[in-house]
C-alpha cells in the first residue's frame, strides 16, 4: 500500500524541540520533511513578588493557554492544588495531565479562546478571580471577555516567542524541493507564518507563497490571505499534531498542492 503522503514535501515550522512527534507522523506516512523553525520559545523570569502574587491557588480559575504555558509556569509558580484548572486545547490538557494536574475544563470544539468561552463554566464569573497563564503578547479576546462576564482577570506571561534564525541548509533544501516535489508548508499560527515570511522573503524564495499551506482554523487562514499567501489552503480544526496530520492526510487535503516555492 502506498504511504498516504508519498511524493509530498512538508515544511514544518514549529520550534525544533516541539516538532518531533509531528515530523515522525509525516515521515511514517511517506512525506519528506524540511524542518524550518520560524520561532523560538524563551522563558520569562518572574520576580519574587510576582511568583508570590501569581500563585494559582490565589485564584478561582487558572487558565493555561498552551503546553508552553504549562512547562514554563511550573518551573516558577506553585503547582495548582485548589484552584479550578482550564486548558485551551487537548495538547495543553495532556501537558497538565502529564504533570498529574487535574483539568476541570477543556473546549469541546475548537482549541482556542472562543472554544473555552463557549463552556457553561465561564458564562457568569461575577466575583471570581481568573489567572491566565500565557505567552507574551497574543490575542486579548479571552481576557476582555472574561472581564466582561464579571471576573477579575490577571494575566501571567511566562514565555515569549521570537523569530528563529533561518537555517541556510533548510532554506536551500526548500528551494531545491520546490522544483521537484509537491510542497506543503505547515504553520500553527499567523505569528508563525509572519515570521516564516520574514525569514524567507520573496527575494529569496519568490514562489513560496504559491505552495499549499496547512493552517489551524479559519482565523489563521484569513491571516494567511492578508499576508499575501496565494497557494491553496488546507484548514485543520486546531494546531494539535494529530489534527493537523489528519487534515493533511485526507484525500482532499494532499490533493491541492501542485507547485512549490
Amino acid at each position: 500500500m502506498t504511504p498516504a503522503l508519498e511524493g509530498l514535501t512538508v515544511v514544518v515550522t514549529r520550534p525544533a524541540r516541539q516538532a518531533g512527534p509531528f515530523v515522525a507522523m509525516l515521515r511514517d506516512a511517506g512525506a519528506d520533511v524540511i524542518l524550518l523553525p520560524a520561532i523560538e520559545i524563551e522563558p520569562i523570569e518572574l520576580d519574587a513578588a510576582s511568583r508570590a502574587t501569581l500563585a494559582p491557588d490565589h485564584f478561582d480559575w487558572t487558565v493555561y493557554t498552551s503546553a508552553n504555558a504549562v512547562e514554563w509556569s511550573l518551573q516558577q509558580l506553585p503547582r495548582p492544588a485548589h484552584t479550578r484548572v482550564a486548558a485551551i486545547g487537548r495538547a495543553t490538557a495532556r501537558a497538565l495531565d502529564e504533570q498529574h494536574i487535574r483539568v476541570d475544563a477543556v473546549p469541546r470544539g475548537a482549541s482556542d479562546s472562543e472554544g473555552l468561552l463557549a463552556l457553561g463554566s465561564f458564562a457568569d464569573l461575577r466575583g471570581q478571580r481568573v489567572l491566565i497563564v500565557k505567552g507574551a503578547g497574543g490575542r486579548t479576546l479571552l481576557r476582555e471577555e472574561l472581564a466582561r462576564r464579571g471576573a477579575e482577570v490577571v494575566p501571567c506571561e511566562v514565555y515569549r516567542r521570537r523569530p528563529a534564525a533561518a537555517d541556510p541548509a533548510a532554506l536551500e533544501a526548500l528551494r531545491n524541493a520546490s522544483a521537484r516535489t509537491r510542497l506543503i508548508v505547515a504553520v500553527t499560527s499567523g505569528e508563525v507564518l509572519g515570521a516564516l515570511l520574514d525569514a524567507a522573503p520573496d527575494g529569496r524564495l519568490p514562489r513560496l507563497r504559491d505552495a499549499a499551506l496547512l493552517v489551524p482554523g479559519e482565523r489563521v487562514a484569513a491571516s494567511a490571505r492578508d499576508l499575501g499567501w496565494r497557494g491553496p489552503l488546507i484548514v485543520a480544526p486546531s494546531a494539535e499534531d494529530g489534527v493537523m496530520f489528519a487534515a493533511l492526510a485526507r484525500p482532499s487535503g494532499c490533493a491541492g498542492p501542485s507547485g512549490g516555492a
